[in-house]
This record gives structure tokens, C-alpha cells and sequence, in this order.
């Protein structure tokens, strides 16, 4: 069995000032340094439909309305060698078209080139999708590809 898409492509983070965030057609990933030697009791996130909490050791890391909507019982949270947290958020809406440009409503947007990376990415993870002998790993995309970019659902195999 191949590796799943994004794992074969690479990921297109957004840095912040607490860590990264990335996305794929179907989640959004956040990732959270953490001081070493925290551990899970020290954490507390709530994940919600259109909102995040998180805070380590009393301290808020994270907070506010997440730029959509996702599938609030599949979020999750981890806390990996105790040094970072991952959480995973399942998008509602898993359209090539549907790549956030900010983590929060009003916070932690990707620069203009990050979005357009971001953008390109879901468009040939679509490609990969709807074409699943073909491998758009290594492919590059130009023209015109916002909102998922062409739709070939219509032509004839």
C-alpha cells in the first residue's frame, strides 16, 4: 500500500509564533512546541465546532474562532515526546476549494506566497483523488488553480 498523499508530497506549514499549522483536503494539523518534560496533565484543549482552547500550565497558547467549521468529535489532541502537541481537526467542508488562509478568524494567516503553496497543494491532492493511478507527488501546478482549480468531473475516461 503507498503512503498517503501528503506524506509523499510534503506538508506546506504556516509558522507561528507558538509553532506551525498545515492542511490537507481533510484536516487541518496544528503543532505546539511545548516546554520539555510537560506532560499531559499539564494540558487543556477544547476543540469545538468553530473554536479552540488550548493552554499549557495555566498559560493560554491558543484561543478564538477557527477559520471554519470542523467535525467537533473527530478532533484530537496529542502530546508527542513530551515537547509538542498535535492536534488534528477534521474539516466540514473537504473541497479543494476550501483552503483556509488563517488558522483563527483573525489570526495566524499564511503570507500571500504560503497560501498560494497551501492552495496548490489541495489542488493536486484533488488530482490525486479523482486520479488514483497517477501520482501527483512530485507534480508542479500552474495556472489557474484557486478554489481547487478545473473541474474535470464532466470529460470522458
Amino acid at each position: 500500500m503507498s503512503a498517503p498523499f501528503e506524506e509523499r508530497s510534503g506538508v506546506v506549514p504556516c509558522e507561528t509564533p507558538w509553532g506551525r499549522w498545515y492542511q490537507t483536503l481533510e484536516e487541518v494539523f496544528i503543532e505546539v512546541r511545548v516546554p520539555p518534560g510537560t506532560r499531559a496533565k499539564d494540558v487543556s484543549c477544547s476543540l469545538q465546532s468553530r473554536h479552540i482552547a488550548l493552554s499549557v500550565r495555566g498559560q493560554e497558547v491558543l484561543q478564538g474562532k477557527l477559520f471554519d467549521s470542523t467535525v467537533t468529535d473527530e478532533g484530537t489532541w496529542t502530546l508527542e515526546d513530551r515537547k509538542l502537541i498535535r492536534v488534528v481537526l477534521m474539516k466540514t467542508n473537504r473541497d479543494a476549494g476550501n483552503c483556509w488562509t488563517s488558522l483563527l478568524e483573525n489570526e495566524y494567516a499564511a503570507d500571500p506566497w504560503v497560501q498560494d503553496q497551501m492552495q496548490r497543494k489541495l489542488t493536486l491532492e484533488r488530482f490525486q483523488r479523482e486520479n488514483p493511478g497517477f501520482d501527483f507527488s512530485g507534480a508542479e501546478i500552474s495556472g489557474n488553480y484557486s478554489k481547487g482549480g478545473p473541474d474535470f468531473s464532466s470529460l470522458e475516461k
